[in-house]
C-alpha cells in the first residue's frame, strides 16, 4: 500500500514538473535607448524610440502592451518642433513595417480602421500625446508622406500644432479644434482635444474623411501607417502608452 502511495506521489510530482516546464516565462520588457531603436510587441506592432530632435539621452521601456518613457534628458524650444516622437505603430514607417501589416492600402478600399489607446500622463514635462496618421498618393514604405493627420488627446505647456486654427468639428464622439498648415515637408491637419483624454476608441477613417473633405487627400491615396505616442519638448519620463490596438479592414 505504501509503495503505491509513493508511486502515485511521484507520478503527480512528475506531471507537475512537466507542467511547470511547459509553461512559458513572461516576456521581459525591452529597453531602447538608441535614437532610432525599435522592437516589436504582440507580433504585430512596432515600438520606436524615434529621438530625432536632440542628442540628449532618451530611453523607453517596451512592455507587452505598449511602452513607457524611462529617461528623457534635454529640452528644445517650444517655438519649434519637439525633440522626439516615441511611439507604437501599425503599418510602414521609414522602411520599418510592422509584422503582418496590410498597409499601405488604398483609402477607397478600406471599410474601417478601428483603433484604441490608453495613456498615462505626467505634469512634469512639456508634451503632447497624439496619434500620427500618414497618407500619401503612393504606397510609400519609406520617407515623408504628403499628408499627416495628428490627433492630440492631451497637451501640457506652451505648445501648439502646425499652422493655424480653422474651426471645430465633432469626430469619434468628441469635439476637436482643427488646425491646418505645413511644416515645410508635408501638409498637417491636427485635431486638438480641449481637455485631456486618457483613452480613445475610434475609426481612423472618420479622421481620414475629414482630411479628404478639406482637400488634403482623396480616396485614391494610401493609408501607410497608424502611430500613437508622445511629442515631448521638455522632459517626458513617466509618460506611457498602456495599451494600443489598430487594424485595417
Amino acid at each position: 500500500m505504501r509503495k503505491r502511495i509513493i508511486t502515485a506521489i511521484l507520478a503527480v510530482a512528475g506531471s507537475l514538473g512537466a507542467l511547470l516546464t511547459a509553461t512559458p516565462a513572461a516576456q521581459a520588457d525591452t529597453q531602447i535607448c538608441e535614437a532610432y531603436g525599435t522592437t516589436t510587441i504582440q507580433g504585430r506592432y512596432v515600438v520606436q524610440n524615434n529621438r530625432w530632435g536632440t542628442s540628449a539621452t532618451q530611453c523607453i521601456n517596451a512592455t507587452g502592451s505598449g511602452f513607457q518613457i524611462t529617461q528623457a534628458d534635454g529640452s528644445v524650444s517650444t517655438s519649434g518642433p519637439p525633440k522626439s516622437y516615441p511611439s507604437i505603430f501599425a503599418g510602414c514607417h521609414y522602411t520599418v513595417c510592422s509584422p503582418g501589416t496590410n498597409l499601405p492600402r488604398q483609402i477607397g478600399s478600406i471599410g474601417s480602421a478601428p483603433s484604441s489607446i490608453s495613456y498615462s500622463y505626467t505634469s512634469n514635462a512639456v508634451y503632447d500625446a497624439a496619434y500620427d496618421i500618414w497618407l500619401d498618393p503612393q504606397p510609400k514604405r519609406d520617407g515623408v508622406n504628403q499628408t499627416e493627420i495628428m490627433i492630440w488627446l492631451n497637451r501640457v505647456g506652451p505648445i501648439q500644432p502646425i499652422g493655424s486654427p480653422t474651426g471645430y468639428v465633432t469626430v469619434a464622439g468628441h469635439s476637436w479644434e482643427v488646425w491646418t498648415g505645413s511644416n515645410g515637408s508635408n501638409n498637417v491637419i491636427s485635431f486638438v482635444s480641449p481637455s485631456a483624454l486618457n483613452s480613445l476608441s475610434f475609426d481612423v477613417m472618420d479622421f481620414v474623411d475629414q482630411a479628404i473633405n478639406r482637400g488634403m487627400a482623396n480616396s485614391s491615396w494610401y493609408l501607410t501607417s497608424i502611430q500613437a505616442g508622445f511629442e515631448p519638448w521638455q522632459g517626458g519620463a513617466g509618460l506611457a502608452v498602456n495599451s494600443f490596438s489598430a487594424s485595417v479592414n
